[in-house]
């Protein structure tokens, strides 16, 4: 097996994703410390926490999608952070509308 492989079959694993879960949760629970530290640590940390919570739970991609909906321009935010494909696709019909609207 092959070391990709095996990172697939990791991630498949529910303990597996149910710590890096805790641990992107851990992450975002500790931000606040790290914020008031030098530099920006605070910034990183909450990005890395919130990859890793809405990667491995399903709970967390429901509340996420109910604070896009919500409040639109945060999610907007969120996305383009999190470099995701759907906000790629969605920026990439706006920029077609808004040329055939010319």
């Amino acid at each position: 097996m092959n070391l990709r492989a095996s990172w697939r079959a990791a991630g498949r694993n529910e303990t597996v994703r149910l710590c890096l879960f805790l641990l992107g949760c851990l992450l975002i629970v500790v931000t606040p410390a790290v914020a008031i530290l030098p530099g920006p640590g605070g910034i990183f940390t909450f990005a890395g926490g919130l990859a890793l919570a809405l990667r491995n739970s399903a709970w967390a991609k429901r509340r996420y999608v109910e604070i896009k909906r919500r409040w639109p321009k945060i999610g907007s935010w969120c996305d383009w952070g999190l470099r995701r494909r759907s906000a790629k696709r969605r920026g990439k019909l706006v920029r077609t509308a808004k040329g055939k609207s010319d």
